[in-house]
């Protein structure tokens, strides 16, 4: 699998499994938001921990965290990933999947205006374009339906932050994974002591809940390891284009399997993010071209 066809398999997985999890979460809809998000995030380190024992990197993981930057930088990486995981699913218990899908569209546009805001990335004609077109769909929408489409806002900026963050700090994916749910854990864990009765759902529900709980953690994981065997392998450029199969796949879980309303408004505006998308691929196909040209 050190190939680049095993590389595009690893990436079509990572960005399948993400794309499908709205059917996971959907059959955890009668559990509270914050209890799943409690449970996800302590079952996550429990996988994880494992993870990094077999491999024993436990030391480069505890390393990374004696600089005091670091610990800062995982900190604020920490709240923004617990903010986008709490939300997502959320938004799927209330029925609101193609919210979120809107919002994994446009976190790559973002993530380019994040870029030429805080990295210094000058914003090329092409992605200053696309960028303008993603922020037309979402003011569009606002004004057709009378309200902020907050849940994709929130879900964007939140992901494009934490991705912004994580490119500043040095620590691979797993050992940040570990870090992140290791600080937020203790907070799960007295969130989860302290329903009645303790652990809640854990204690009361079938077996199936019982399962779909303690198996978050693996369905977090095994994405995320997934992407990153992937960007070992591919180029940034495969990366960007396969990326978008996660939102199509979520949106096509709201409007065929949840019936949730997809009228004109979500038309239009979907009409302008896809155009923004298009316009954003071209440009790094255009640039992958001139590459390797020179």
């Amino acid at each position: 699998m050190g190939t680049p066809a095993g590389g595009a398999a690893m990436a079509l997985a990572a960005y399948s499994m993400w794309g499908l999890l709205p059917i996971y979460w959907k059959l955890l809809d009668h559990v509270p938001a914050l209890e799943v998000l409690a449970h996800r995030i302590v079952w996550s380190l429990g996988f994880i921990a494992a993870l990094l024992f077999a491999r024993r990197a436990w030391g480069r993981t505890f390393g990374a965290l004696k600089d005091p930057e670091t610990r800062y930088w995982m900190l604020l990486s920490t709240c923004l990933i617990a903010t986008n995981w709490g939300l997502f699913i959320w938004a799927v218990s209330a029925d609101r999947v193609t919210e979120a899908s809107l919002g994994y569209y446009i976190n790559p546009l973002l993530n380019v205006a994040l870029a030429g805001l805080f990295l210094g990335e000058s914003l090329r004609r092409l992605q200053a374009i696309a960028v303008l077109l993603a922020t037309a769909g979402v003011t569009y929408l606002t004004f057709a339906l009378g309200a902020l489409p907050w849940v994709s806002i929130v879900l964007a900026v939140s992901f494009a932050l934490y991705g912004l963050v994580r490119k500043r700090t040095p620590v691979g994916a797993v050992e940040g994974l570990a870090i992140e749910t290791g600080l937020v854990t203790p907070i799960a864990l007295g969130f989860l002591a302290l329903q009645s009765p303790p652990f809640g759902r854990l204690v009361t529900e079938n077996a199936s809940t019982v399962a779909l709980l303690t198996l978050s953690g693996v369905v977090t994981a095994l994405p995320l390891l997934a992407f990153a065997g992937a960007a070992r392998r591919l180029r940034y450029t495969t990366l960007g284009m396969v990326q978008y199969l996660a939102p199509t796949l979520q949106l096509a879980c709201a409007v065929l399997l949840y019936d949730e309303p997809f009228g004109s408004a979500h038309a239009v505006t979907f009409g302008l993010i896809w155009l923004a998308v298009g316009l954003y691929l071209f440009d790094l196909l255009r640039i992958r071209r001139q590459l390797q040209r020179a």
